[in-house]
């Protein structure tokens, strides 16, 4: 058999599957940009809703179109019953992303004319997703402690309403600032490996639900989504802030991982690490909190520690994770829903580059370099051993 030089790209590192016009990452220095737009200037000045039609419709809207926008999001909140009684059916018994999963698979079969494929019905798809899949995810939370379900409220915002809708409170100013944040900065990051799996599902002409579901399964995995929540018990582990530098240093010693730290492309500072502190910190400021205060005084000394033994020789900086545990925790959202917030702030994501991956699509076929025997004789089963 003819051989040939075969060069392995393990976990396709390297390899470009799509030109895109959604996002832009610099690694090396530590820059992300949404449509051309710094994420700086996105979360200081934007929102959720104004970042999910920048990412759809590929233009930051005027007034009347955000409005317009806006309320057909506030149209789609709602969740039907299904949705119920899945969430009450797994809950306790499943893995939450895996009842998010299922929840957002079991909305397909709502869909008003599901053989119209056209770009027009899928944005329709698009923002019922975005809109329900956040609904979802409150409910989630309170089923999970326990308590009844909270209408939306449609005098508040995409973001507030979801805070409103998991705590039953209308948030104040900084804290609706705060969710809104994290749904800004989740919402979009390139080919990650959700995002890609939402592309090979689209590829084979399957529909939006059946795609945005492969993402959504992508995420359950512990290297990819849930890295907020390993980072948030890891200092929940530490406990005293003065056990902070003894806990790291032992930890590096037996060459266990630092949750919260490194990152698969960036070799510099995350930039969407460095807007979390900033408003973290703030918010403290504004509304001290005992928990708070001790976890982002673990966050604070365990990152000066990291940064002097392994930013400038390894490469190694805190990542997003890093201080979402502490700014979620600041505005009471437990744990167990920080993977799925992050699926429903990316929803728009994964659609937006479904959508355009569909301009242009081709059927994902990669190979794989085969290294076992060939031609062996076949045993009957009489004959084995």
């Amino acid at each position: 058999m003819e051989s040939k030089e075969i060069t392995i790209s393990r976990g396709l590192e390297g390899i470009y599957i799509a030109e895109t016009t959604l996002c832009k990452i610099d690694g090396a220095n530590g820059r992300l940009w949404y449509r051309g737009y710094p994420i700086e200037v996105l979360a200081e000045n934007s929102n959720y809703e104004e970042v999910s039609y920048l990412l759809l419709f590929g233009k930051l809207p005027n007034r009347k179109e955000l409005s317009a926008f806006r309320e057909r999001l506030k149209a789609e909140r709602d969740v039907p019953p299904v949705v119920f009684d899945i969430v009450e059916e797994m809950s306790g018994r499943a893995h939450p992303m895996d009842v998010l999963r299922t929840c957002i698979s079991s909305l397909s079969i709502y869909d008003e004319d599901p053989e119209d494929k056209s770009q027009q019905a899928n944005i329709r798809r698009a923002i019922k997703l975005i809109a329900k899949t956040a609904s979802i995810v409150a409910y989630m939370g309170r089923y999970r402690q326990g308590k009844d379900y909270v209408p939306p409220d449609s005098s508040l915002d995409h973001s507030a309403n979801f805070l409103y809708m998991l705590t039953g409170k209308k948030p104040d100013e900084m804290a609706a600032k705060l969710i809104d944040l994290m749904f800004i900065l989740h919402a979009e990051h390139g080919s990650n490996a959700s995002t890609f799996s939402t592309l090979v599902t689209g590829s084979t002409l399957a529909d939006v639900y059946a795609a945005v579901t492969a993402g959504a399964a992508t995420l359950k995995g512990p290297l990819h989504g849930g890295a907020d929540e390993a980072a948030l018990r890891m200092m929940y582990s530490i406990g005293d802030p003065d056990n902070t530098e003894t806990y790291i240093e032992e930890a590096l010693e037996g060459k266990r991982r630092i949750m919260g730290f490194g990152h698969r492309v960036y070799k510099a500072y995350d930039p969407r690490a460095k807007i979390v502190r900033k408003y973290l910190e703030l918010y403290q400021e504004r509304n001290p909190s005992e928990e708070v205060s001790r976890l982002l005084q673990i966050a604070l000394r365990a990152e000066k520690l990291m940064l002097e033994k392994l930013s400038k020789t390894k490469g190694i900086w805190p990542n997003i994770d890093f201080f979402a545990g502490p700014l979620y925790r600041a505005i009471d959202v437990p744990a167990e829903l920080f993977t799925p917030i992050f699926a429903a702030s990316r929803m728009v994501g994964w659609c937006a580059h479904l959508f355009e991956y569909w301009q242009n699509n081709r059927l994902f076929r990669p190979l794989d370099n085969y290294v076992g025997e060939v031609d062996k004789k076949y045993v009957p089963i009489d004959q084995r051993e």
